[in-house]
């Protein structure tokens, strides 16, 4: 018989389906064993525990240290050094109207994870467009006398870590466990933008009772984080935030909806078919929401909205 017979022969006397349990078996054990060693696992937080993780304290040595820099009649660029001595930058804008005549209400705009605070204000960057229409929120803001600031979160824009950059960090995240750059980044940028409110309470041309934190994606999660540990946010504009369980339960929004009791305003704006957070978990957050004065404005689609969905969202003002 030649070999090629013979290894015809014991081809057809393999048991194939029992072949393929085994395989199966062996597959289920390696992902047993990877998830046993680097899976991410739940784990509980309290509300004292949220409270000490966002708490911050000024640094003497390394004063806020706001710089301004005019970009023109009514824009500006400008740095500050936060907690930790990071150096924060960022953009504000007023709205074209007499400032000096009344205290203009505050709008901070977050970012989406991998963008910047450039997309606030414009409707594309680097030669990509900004899908998120967050430019026309903006525009939309400041038509109806807000003034608009933005910065960068930790990790994004002008603060990108070179050495360790983003998709880096939510590779280690998924594949290996390494959730604490990721929930330090999420929680130093929500610090950020309270070390910013420490600057706007003290600035005369802002409306103290009227700040709102407006944010697309991550930036809709870090909108419900800062108003879910800083009561000078008094209204929230979050935008299809991604639902994250207690495998980061320190970020979660899901654990911060107690603390929006103080909220003069909640809009919730989801998608139902947004591949970062189903219909039902959508339902599930808004629902546990402390604040009587909420309303959920949902699209059809995936976490890219509509074009023009904001203008559904021009009541938001009034």
């Amino acid at each position: 018989m030649s070999v090629f017979n013979q290894f015809k022969q014991k081809l057809s006397s393999i048991n194939w389906g029992k072949a393929m349990v085994s395989i199966v078996g062996i597959f289920a054990l390696l992902g047993g064993i990877w998830y046993a060693i680097w899976g991410l696992h739940p784990y509980q937080v309290d509300q004292q525990e949220i409270q000490a993780s966002y708490t911050y304290q000024g640094n003497a040595d390394k004063p806020m240290n706001m710089q301004l820099e005019q970009l023109s009649a009514t824009t500006f660029a400008f740095t500050y050094q936060s907690f930790d001595g990071a150096i924060v930058n960022g953009r504000m804008a007023y709205p074209d109207t007499d400032t000096k005549a009344h205290s203009m209400p505050v709008m901070l705009g977050v970012h989406a994870m991998g963008r910047s605070e450039n997309r606030w204000w414009m409707d594309s960057f680097k030669e990509r467009p900004t899908l998120e229409q967050t430019d026309k929120l903006a525009k939309q803001a400041l038509a109806n006398g807000y003034a608009v600031i933005a910065i960068d979160s930790r990790n994004h824009g002008k603060r990108k870590n070179l050495d360790y950059n983003i998709i880096e960090v939510m590779r280690d995240l998924h594949w290996w466990g390494k959730r604490e750059p990721y929930e330090q980044m999420v929680i130093d940028t929500v610090k950020d933008y309270r070390v910013l409110l420490d600057w706007v309470e003290k600035q005369a041309q802002f409306d103290q009772a009227n700040t709102t934190v407006a944010g697309y994606s991550m930036g809709g999660q870090v909108s419900i984080l800062l108003a879910g540990v800083d009561e000078r946010i008094e209204r929230v504009l979050s935008i299809v935030p991604p639902y994250l369980d207690d495998k980061v339960a320190i970020v979660a929004p899901k654990n911060f909806t107690h603390n929006l009791a103080h909220l003069d305003k909640l809009w919730l704006v989801s998608a139902n078919d947004d591949e970062h957070a189903s219909e039902s978990e959508n339902a599930a957050l808004y629902a546990n929401i402390a604040t009587a004065n909420k309303k959920h404005v949902q699209f059809d689609g995936g976490h890219v909205l509509p074009q023009g969905y904001y203008q559904q969202l021009e009541n938001w003002y009034q």
